[in-house]
C-alpha cells in the first residue's frame, strides 16, 4: 500500500509538471504564428518518421551487405554500394534540413515567447511589483503582492528576470524540441525495430526444475529488462542534479548580476575605495557557484560513471547472446550483424530516459524557474484587474478625468506590513504648490508612488489630475543617443532639435546642446548634479501641467537650485497646474504656498506618522 501510495503521488506530481509544461508551450501554437509553428514542426516531425525509415533501410542493407562480403559475392557487393550511395544522399538530405527546420522553430518561438514576457513583464509595472514581492515578510500587501507571494511559497522565488527571459527561454524551447523529438524518435524506432529484433532472435528454450520453457523474441525481453534496470537506477543516481541545475542558474545570474552593480556603480565604489569589499562580495558569489558546480559534477560523475558502463555493456550484449546461434550455423554473418544493429537500436531507444537524464534535469530546473516566473506574472495581471476599480488607481485607471489631486482614504503599508498612513483624505488644485517635509523613511517618497499608482501596499483611492509628470530621485536615462535620453520614453523624433536644446539650456545645461547625437552611458557619463539637471531638461521639454518633484535639486547649489525652481513654478503657473514637491533646503521651501508634514505618531497608534497640512506665507512672487 505504502509503494502504491508513492507511485500515486509520483504520478500526480507528473501530470502537474506536465500541465505545467503544455501551459507554458501551447500559446505559442495558438498565437498569430501558429500555422508556421505547426507546419515546423509538422516538417520535423515527417523528417524525423523519415529518419528512423531510412534506419530500417540501413538495418536490411547490413545484412545483404555483410551476407554478400561472407560469400565473396561481388555481384552483389557492388549492387549494395550503389544502394548505400542513394540511401547516404537521401539520410545527408533529411538530416540537413532536420537540423535547419529544428533550429528555425526553436528561434521562432523564443523569439515569440520573449515578445510575449517582455510585453506582459513591462505591462502594469509587472517587472516593479515583482522586485516588491521578493522584500514581502509577509502577504500583507494588496492582491497583486499578495498573490506573486503566495505564488512564491509553492515554488521557486522568481529572481533575476533578466536571465529568466534571456537564457531560461532560450533553454526552455531548444529542449523542448530536441526532447519530444528524440522521444518521438525513439518511439518510433522502437516500433520499427522491435519487430525485426523479434523475427531475428528466435526463441530461447531453457529447463527448470525438470521441465522445459521458451522465450520467443527472448532479445526483446532481454533488451526490455536490460533497459527498464538501467533507466531505474538512471533516476535515482542523477536526481539530484535537477535541485543542483536549478541552483547552478541563480548563482550565476547572481554572480552576473552583482558585476553589473559594480560597472553601474563604479565612480561610487572608486571613491569609496570599496574594491576590496567588491572583490570579497564577488568572490564569495563566485564561490557559491564553483562550491554548486563542483557538487554538480560530482553528481554528473556518478551519472556517466553508470551511464558509461551501460551503454559499454549493450555494444557486446547482443554478440554474446547471438553468438551461439552463429557458431551452429543457424544463422549467417549478415543476420548477425543485422542482430546486432536492431538490438542496438532497440536498446537506444528503450534507454532514451538514460541518454538524456541530464538534459531531462537542466530542462527541469528550467521549467521550474520559467513557471514560477509564469505564476508571478499570472498573479500579478489577474491582481491589478481587480484592484483597479476598488484600490488605488493610476491616472490611465480613472474613471473621470481630473485636473485636482484627490485621495480617499488611503493608508499606506510597508512591504513587511508596517502601516505608515491611515485614512488619508487630500485634494489639491490647480495653483496650488505644496512642499512635502518630514523624517527620512517617514514615507515621502511612497506617498509619490501611491499617487502616481504603482505602490502596490495601499488602499484607499488616489486620483492623479491630468498631465501630470514625476521627477524622481534617482532618474533613469537610457544608453545612446542623448536625444532619446532627453526624450525618453517617448520618440526623439517628437521633438524638434531647437526643443531639446532649448530644455537643455533652460535646465543649466548648454554644454550638452551640441552633443544630442552623441551615444554614451548618460548614467555614468553624468555627474549626480547633471542628471538632475537632464532630469528637469525633460520636463521643461514635454511641458506637463502637474509636476511632483522628488528631491529633483538635492545635488545642486543653492542657486541652481533657485533658478531652476523659478522656472519649473513659472511653467506649471503658466499652464494653469500645479507643483508637489519633496524637499529639505529652505531654497526649495519658499517656492511652496501649502507645507505637508509627516510627523512622528505616539507608539500605539493606528499608524506611525500623520500628515498635517499648513499654509505658507513665504512664497517669492516668481511663483
Amino acid at each position: 500500500m505504502n509503494l502504491l501510495t508513492r507511485l500515486a503521488a509520483k504520478f500526480a506530481t507528473f501530470r502537474l509538471f506536465s500541465g505545467r509544461v503544455w501551459a507554458l508551450a501551447a500559446p505559442y501554437f495558438r498565437s498569430e504564428d501558429r500555422w508556421k509553428a505547426r507546419g515546423l514542426l509538422l516538417a520535423i516531425v515527417v523528417l524525423n518518421l523519415g529518419t528512423v525509415y531510412m534506419a530500417v533501410q540501413f538495418n536490411d542493407w547490413y545484412r545483404v551487405f555483410y551476407d554478400a562480403l561472407e560469400k565473396k559475392d561481388q555481384t552483389v557487393f557492388w549492387q549494395q554500394m550503389v544502394r548505400f550511395s542513394y540511401l547516404a544522399v537521401i539520410a545527408i538530405l533529411m538530416a540537413v534540413y532536420k537540423f535547419y527546420l529544428t533550429q528555425l522553430l526553436e528561434i521562432r518561438w523564443r523569439s515569440w515567447m520573449t515578445r510575449d514576457y517582455l510585453r506582459r513583464w513591462l505591462s502594469g509595472q509587472a517587472f516593479y511589483k515583482m522586485e516588491l514581492a521578493r522584500f514581502s515578510a509577509t502577504a500583507v500587501a494588496t492582491p497583486a503582492i499578495s498573490a506573486v507571494y503566495a505564488a512564491d511559497q509553492q515554488g521557486p522565488t522568481p529572481d533575476n528576470p533578466d536571465q529568466r527571459i534571456q537564457e531560461d527561454l532560450n533553454t526552455f524551447t531548444t529542449y523542448t524540441v530536441s526532447l519530444t523529438m528524440g522521444l518521438l524518435n525513439a518511439v518510433v524506432t522502437l516500433v520499427s525495430f522491435i519487430g525485426i529484433l523479434w523475427a531475428l532472435s528466435g526463441s530461447f528454450t531453457f529447463s527448470l526444475a525438470g521441465s522445459s520453457y521458451t522465450i520467443p523474441g527472448f532479445m526483446v525481453w532481454a533488451a526490455i529488462a536490460y533497459c527498464a534496470l538501467g533507466s531505474v537506477l538512471t533516476h535515482y543516481i542523477g536526481r539530484p542534479q535537477i535541485g543542483l541545475n536549478f541552483l547552478q542558474q541563480r548563482y550565476e545570474a547572481d554572480f552576473r548580476h552583482h558585476m553589473v552593480r559594480v560597472r553601474e556603480y563604479s565612480e561610487s565604489i572608486a571613491l569609496d575605495r570599496g574594491e576590496r569589499v567588491e572583490q570579497n562580495h564577488l568572490g564569495g558569489r563566485f564561490s557559491s557557484v564553483l562550491a554548486n558546480y563542483l557538487l554538480l559534477l560530482k553528481a554528473q560523475k556518478r551519472l556517466i560513471w553508470f551511464t558509461s558502463f551501460f551503454g559499454q555493456a549493450a555494444v557486446i550484449f547482443p554478440f554474446l547472446v547471438a553468438a551461439p546461434r552463429f557458431f551452429s550455423g543457424a544463422i549467417q554473418l549478415g543476420q548477425l550483424i543485422q542482430i546486432s544493429s536492431a538490438f542496438g537500436k532497440v536498446q537506444d531507444s528503450l534507454s532514451w530516459f538514460v541518454d538524456n537524464y541530464s538534459s531531462l534535469a537542466a530542462w527541469r530546473a528550467t521549467t521550474d524557474r520559467l513557471t514560477s516566473f509564469e505564476d508571478s506574472m499570472s498573479a500579478i495581471d489577474q491582481a491589478t484587474r481587480e484592484r483597479e476599480a476598488a484600490q488605488v488607481q493610476p491616472a490611465d485607471a480613472a474613471t473621470t478625468p481630473t485636473d485636482s489631486l484627490v485621495a480617499q482614504n488611503l493608508t499606506l503599508q510597508l512591504p513587511t506590513g508596517v502601516t505608515l498612513l491611515k485614512d488619508l483624505n487630500l485634494q489639491t488644485q490647480p495653483g496650488d504648490s505644496v512642499l512635502v517635509k518630514g523624517p527620512s523613511g517617514s514615507g515621502k517618497s511612497t506617498l509619490f508612488r501611491a499617487f502616481a499608482g504603482i505602490w502596490p501596499f495601499s488602499t484607499g483611492r488616489a486620483q492623479l489630475p491630468q498631465q501630470a509628470m514625476f521627477i524622481p530621485q534617482r532618474p533613469y536615462f537610457p544608453d545612446g543617443r542623448l536625444r532619446d535620453a532627453l526624450a525618453y520614453p517617448e520618440p526623439a523624433a517628437t521633438y524638434a532639435d531647437a526643443d531639446l536644446k532649448q530644455a537643455l539650456t533652460d535646465a543649466l545645461l548648454p554644454q550638452l546642446a551640441s552633443r544630442l547625437d552623441e551615444e554614451d552611458a548618460w548614467t555614468q557619463k553624468l555627474s549626480g548634479g547633471e542628471q538632475q539637471r537632464l532630469a528637469i531638461a525633460r520636463v521643461l521639454l514635454k511641458k506637463p501641467r502637474w509636476i511632483f518633484a522628488d528631491e529633483a535639486t538635492s545635488a545642486l547649489d543653492e542657486a541652481a537650485e533657485k533658478t531652476l525652481y523659478e522656472k519649473l513654478v513659472a511653467h506649471v503657473k503658466a499652464a494653469h497646474g500645479s507643483m508637489v514637491s519633496i524637499a529639505h533646503r529652505p531654497t526649495a521651501a519658499a517656492f511652496h504656498r501649502t507645507v505637508w508634514t509627516l510627523e512622528r505618531r505616539p507608539e500605539g497608534s493606528p499608524s506611525l506618522y500623520t500628515l498635517n497640512a499648513m499654509s505658507q506665507q513665504t512664497a517669492p512672487d516668481a511663483r
